[in-house]
């Protein structure tokens, strides 16, 4: 393998390991972020009307199911009269209202609020609500990207009402996400009657979420095989890619008992992978299928080894040279990322077809996907020499999977050839040389 390749690889292993345990930052979309949004739209002593909207401002990390859960610490005491759109886990302890009508619809002084379920009541929705707390990539959708809901809000009979105070310690209740505390930015502006006026919040908050591979997970969750047609082995995801304990576990073809299976479906369930050397709940097949003249053309594989977990609106980022000449990719939606130099085209994103493979079913003979890529040849880059037609970097759902060290890629057969004839031949020119001094 050339030191090139090496130091690429060295490289890219270095900056996994420190920029995601660092601030969140993420080089392939730098601008990536969750963003919670607080307008205040009416505002009286001791009553507040409140709409939250959170933003899922991602190119390919998206929010599975069981979804979102946002919490965060009142700094006075107060209380959730009402919540279209959403609701609270727990009402809380409202005997301070006993004497009142109807009791708040929260009074805990750190409500933790999930999204209302499809189907939903139609006096209870708001725009952008029920969706089970499901967020897609603005990649893969530019509409269910955002959930929002509705609060009225009020104050405990023994406090002060007063003006509205935002909260702080937000929370998104998804895995490898931080927050920081809402600052205040320009009010948001609404669009009434058919766009002829134009009315905006009292006052608008926003705080922001990032997310960090170690933070959502010790261990990562996926790893990359690689062939070629000129190679008669595969080689195989780096043993303990993602951990070595094969106490959950199962063997291929084995269903977990039904004790295993049972959780509870509003909680992330833990995997339970079929039994292999890499132990990885998805397991990405790179292979290298035919050379033509002017292009060549690649198979991906992503299997589902996790016996507990549909993945759904699942997605691919992969890094290579070539993707800056894709020419067709077959059963996948295809998009191209360019996240830091416009210039720069060596990264693509791959998702499922709604309706056809947009979910990778749990283990078993129906959980994988796959797709064939042709690509165009660059006469002046191209090669199968060295991994070249290996890719850099790939990711699922966001997070980065464990590649093979560049030393056991799939090498031409000709190679070994190739270099010892270059090297007698240079050994003979010497000699040659010597020969007439």
């Amino acid at each position: 393998m050339s030191a090139m390749l090496k130091l690429l690889f060295a490289v890219t292993t270095i900056l996994f390991t420190i920029l995601p345990s660092t601030d969140g930052y993420d080089p392939l979309d730098p601008y990536g972020k969750m963003i919670i949004k607080w307008d205040l739209l009416h505002s009286s002593p001791g009553h507040h009307t409140v709409a939250v909207k959170i933003e899922n401002k991602q190119e390919y990390r998206h929010v599975e199911k069981p979804g979102w859960k946002l919490s965060w610490h009142w700094v006075n005491k107060t209380v959730i009269w009402d919540m279209r759109g959403a609701e609270t886990t727990e009402q809380g302890n409202c005997s301070a209202f006993a004497s009142s009508e109807t009791l708040p619809h929260c009074c805990l002084r750190r409500p933790t609020i999930i999204d209302l379920l499809p189907g939903a009541p139609f006096n209870m929705q708001v725009s952008n609500c029920c969706r089970g707390g499901v967020l897609t990539s603005m990649s893969q959708d530019r509409i269910n990207y955002v959930s929002a809901f509705h609060m009225t809000l009020g104050s405990f009979p023994d406090d002060d009402p007063g003006e509205f105070t935002m909260p702080y310690d937000f929370d998104i209740g998804v895995p490898g996400y931080t927050c920081g505390n809402a600052t205040s930015v320009a009010s948001t502006k609404y669009s009434t009657d058919k766009g002829r006026r134009q009315t905006q919040a009292l006052a608008t908050w926003e705080a922001e979420c990032v997310y960090s591979q170690f933070k959502s997970s010790q261990s990562p969750k996926c790893c990359v095989s690689l062939s070629a047609f000129y190679y008669q082995n595969i080689v195989p995801c780096p043993t303990c890619s993602c951990g070595c304990s094969s106490s959950r576990c199962v063997k291929s073809g084995v269903v977990p008992s039904l004790l295993e299976q049972k959780h509870d479906p509003h909680e992330e369930v833990s995997p339970v992978v079929q039994c292999t050397k890499h132990m990885c709940p998805i397991h990405i097949h790179w292979h290298v299928k035919v050379n033509y003249k002017e292009y060549w053309r690649v198979k991906i594989t992503a299997t589902n080894l996790n016996t507990m977990k549909n993945y759904s609106d699942w997605n691919l980022v992969v890094l290579h040279p070539n993707l800056n000449n894709v020419t067709q990719v077959f059963s996948f939606n295809y998009k191209p990322m360019t996240p830091l130099h416009k210039s720069i085209n060596d990264t693509g994103m791959f998702w499922g077809l709604k309706y056809y493979n947009d979910v990778l079913i749990q283990a078993g003979e129906l959980g994988n996907v796959q797709t064939e890529i042709l690509l165009g040849k660059d006469m002046g880059n191209f090669t199968l020499r060295d991994g070249w037609g290996f890719p850099r970097r790939i990711l699922f759902n966001g997070d980065e999977c464990v590649m093979p060290s560049p030393d056991a890629y799939p090498r031409l057969p000709n190679s070994a050839s190739y270099s010892s004839g270059v090297s007698s031949f240079v050994t003979f020119v010497l000699c040659f040389l010597l020969l007439l001094v």
